[in-house]
């Protein structure tokens, strides 16, 4: 781990564009080192330009994430260059435009049903939404154990849009995700190692949106940059004994201070919130 006091060694995939280049940007500006791992080479090179002088805290690496072998030489090429590992953002994602295409100005209206959508699609989907996230969570929180510190933040999606018409198999995708993040979050407790989530709280505007909204539309949305003052929050050591919760970014008040600002955006992840049902003593 980077010595007390100094900047963390963060990993952050599907960093070249949108959300993960916005956070990407927002902690090499705050000190940290960053591995950005994305499929889009020159997108990369764009980001390292970017990055101006501190680009000297960022390295990249082409892989995708939606295979087995890529989470480990991720984390293997991070800790190479840079002598640990401190945090995981897990952003890489496949947004539902890839199976449904939307009308252009029909906001997030997909077009089509399930019925629509091929194996081979619903598969990729769940490939880099669902299994990435594990497979480099699996990789990464190992050194994070054992320096007894260590960071996983999850990026997911509004619970409205895990189950709204038109969202399969993303919406299944980011539910299954974020489910997996709240058993590891209890699995790791007592390690120094916290799981998390953060989500922008609606459409943002990115890629991902594609021809859901017009130019005029896209400038009404969230934006990136949102995420970046919650981000550095929850990487921070006063985020020590904060874990298995969601965040969303677009409720993140500014002007309160940190803690308080964190409470008001904050909610219990997957769905705690609806009690325990199973029939089984101790479930």
């Amino acid at each position: 781990m980077s010595a007390a006091g100094t900047g963390k060694i963060a990993i952050v995939t599907g960093a070249a564009h949108g959300i993960g280049r916005a956070m990407t940007l927002g902690l090499l500006d705050a000190g940290h080192s960053v591995m950005a791992n994305d499929v889009d080479e020159d997108s990369l090179a764009a980001l390292t330009a970017d990055a101006g002088d501190t680009k000297t805290r960022l390295k990249t690496i082409v892989a995708d994430v939606g295979r087995d072998e890529s989470a480990g030489r991720i984390v293997a090429a991070t800790r190479e260059a840079f002598g640990g590992l401190d945090i995981l953002i897990n952003n890489a994602g496949v947004g539902p435009n890839t199976v449904r295409p939307p009308k252009l100005g029909g906001g997030a209206k997909p077009t089509g049903d399930f019925r629509s959508v091929e194996p081979q699609d619903f598969r990729r989907i769940l490939e880099v939404n669902t299994v990435a996230p594990f497979l480099m969570t699996r990789a990464a929180v190992g050194p994070m154990v054992e320096q007894r510190w260590g960071r996983v933040i999850n990026v997911t999606t509004s619970l409205d849009s895990m189950w709204r018409k038109g969202m399969l198999p993303y919406g299944g995708s980011k539910a299954a995700n974020e489910a997996h993040c709240c058993i590891m979050a209890e699995e790791l407790a007592g390690t120094g190692v916290t799981v998390n989530i953060l989500v922008p709280g609606g459409p943002v505007n990115t890629r991902l949106v594609g021809d859901n909204f017009t130019p005029a539309e896209k400038q009404k949305l969230i934006q990136p940059e949102i995420m970046v003052t919650p981000l550095l929050w929850l990487v921070s050591p006063a985020t020590d004994k904060i874990t298995g919760k969601r965040f969303i970014a677009a409720f993140w008040d500014k002007n309160l201070p940190a803690d308080q600002a964190a409470e008001k955006c904050s909610a219990l992840m997957a769905w705690q919130q609806l009690g325990r049902q199973a029939i089984f003593p101790g479930a």
